[in-house]
């Protein structure tokens, strides 16, 4: 891939780097690279020294008269040489800015995360073009969907192959075709350039894991080990249903057990319960009234394809899913009308998320497995219809299975993953282990889609062989799976059925 970099600059850059911090244009730079030392104190009274920066690189990396465009990174330097190589760390999303965590109080948080690897060597944090503040942030205001009518996985095909063209429209001066994941990759080996690496580690989850995969595979010399966590891999931008149904059988397995839980539960359990809203909502769309923020009453028709959507979307808090399934199953349906009501209005679309997704897309193979999927009927199309039919209204091109196979890679790598993940299942890692020989998974059960060191947190000693990891490349001590405590399920906001026959 062409590179950009030609020199460092470690000056003070003002009107450039104002620009860039701002969000302007990034046609004010004069360097590939502008570098800034900052410092800030935390609440504890100890002082961060870092550097904030902005890569230029061209939109299009195949159009030699591309436009410039920034892309924001920063370093925290390790405490005291290490030896090891920097840890470049890949945000998720696509679509997750991450350098407000220097700025912005209430995401220090991260921050102290990241503070933690200077004991390995140097922390790299990439964003991603086309979200960042410290170039520009692509977005596309959807479309409002009705309320009076069920939702549709046809309906939002239709809808993402509108989007795509009003981004387009919209977007002039913009080549949007530029926003690939090689164009991701490439971001990073120049960055990697610019501050002098040789080598580097990468560390990332979600989105960062499948960016991290593509650097993997399109710059393999300059990579030395990867910590990969809720693993998506090149080919699997979008999920198998049977694979998210199998992580939401686990969660119901636990939440079965739940005392509490029980009072509520049909026979057969949760997943019973599932089984009657599907044959419910089979026999025809219910209509619940809801009040607006304005107190206006409205009405939302909530129909099998919104069912399908909810099991889908709800499950990000898997403490919280099970109550919210059982209200359903009591015929509470309130607090998803309303949540429906504004799921349903226009909003702000990032625009990199389906031009990456629709430049990976998937195999031939692949896209007929989603689309024959047995688990099809309980969780629709969702995952991944209006990805499929609109790739060819983005103008991203499509990557080809030369990149998106898997193939072998002998990069040491450590994957953790959980097995209540619903947003990348646990089978994206079981499948992709094969390709890594020097690879190492940690299956954390109950763990669902989170980072590392979060899905690590119950036990120390894990998340320290991982960091021994990054800066040595050992595997010892590195376990092979990790048990969370069964967490404690949020309970429905209304008296068992039991309760209220009492006298």
């Amino acid at each position: 891939m062409r590179s950009t970099m030609r020199r460092l600059s470690t000056m003070l850059m003002s009107l450039a780097a104002l620009a860039a911090w701002t969000g302007g244009p990034a046609e004010a730079a004069t360097d590939p690279v502008v570098i800034e030392q900052r410092s800030l104190t935390l609440p504890s009274g100890e002082t961060v020294a870092y550097e904030i920066g902005t890569l230029y690189a061209p939109e299009n990396r195949d159009d030699p008269k591309s436009r410039q465009i920034g892309v924001g990174f920063a370093r925290i330097k390790a405490a005291r040489p290490t030896g090891a190589p920097p840890v470049f760390w890949l945000p998720g999303g696509p679509g997750l800015s991450v350098l407000d965590a220097f700025t912005d109080t209430a995401q220090q948080n991260r921050l102290r995360a990241w503070l933690t690897f200077q004991p390995v060597g140097d922390l790299v944090v990439v964003e991603q073009r086309g979200y960042t503040r410290r170039g520009e942030m692509l977005e596309e205001m959807s479309d409002a969907l009705p309320l009076d009518q069920p939702a549709t996985v046809r309906a939002d095909t239709l809808a993402m192959q509108a989007l795509a063209r009003r981004a387009v429209a919209n977007h002039p001066k913009a080549d949007l075709s530029g926003y690939t994941v090689a164009a991701y990759a490439a971001d990073v080996d120049d960055v990697r350039r610019a501050l002098g690496y040789d080598k580097i580690s990468l560390f990332g989850g979600s989105f960062g894991s499948q960016w991290s995969l593509a650097v993997m595979r399109l710059h393999p010399d300059i990579v030395a080990r990867a910590v990969l966590s809720s693993v998506e891999p090149l080919n699997n931008g979008f999920d198998r249903p049977s694979h998210v149904f199998a992580s939401l059988q686990r969660i119901a397995y636990d939440a079965d057990q739940d005392p509490d839980l029980a009072l509520y539960l049909p026979k057969g359990g949760l997943m019973a319960a599932i089984d009657a809203l599907h044959r419910r909502f089979a026999a025809g769309p219910v209509s619940v009234p809801v009040n607006d923020d304005a107190g206006r009453p409205l009405t939302v028709v909530l129909g099998a394809e919104d069912l399908q959507l909810a099991l889908l979307s709800r499950t990000t808090e898997p403490e919280r899913w099970p109550a919210f399934i059982l209200a359903l199953y009591h015929g509470r349906y309130d607090e998803w009308a309303r949540e429906t009501m504004a799921d349903r209005r226009a909003a702000p679309v990032k625009l990199i998320g389906p031009l990456v997704d629709s430049s990976l897309a998937t195999t031939a193979e692949n896209a007929h497995l989603l689309r024959t999927d047995p688990a099809l009927p309980l969780l629709g199309g969702w995952n991944f219809e209006g990805n499929l039919v609109s790739a060819p209204d983005w103008p991203t091109p499509d990557i080809g299975d030369a990149i998106r196979r898997p193939r072998i890679n002998p990069s040491p790598v450590v994957f953790v993953h959980g097995d209540w993940d619903t947003s990348t299942p646990i089978e994206n890692t079981l499948g992709l282990l094969p390709y890594f020989p020097n690879g190492h998974a940690i299956l954390v059960h109950r763990a669902g889609h989170d980072g590392t060191f979060y899905q690590l947190r119950e036990d120390p000693a894990a998340k320290q062989a991982v960091l021994d990891f990054l800066r040595t490349g050992a595997m010892a001590g590195l376990p092979t799976e990790v048990v969370l405590s069964t967490p404690k399920f949020e309970h429905p906001a209304f008296p068992p059925p039991a309760a209220r026959s009492s006298p």
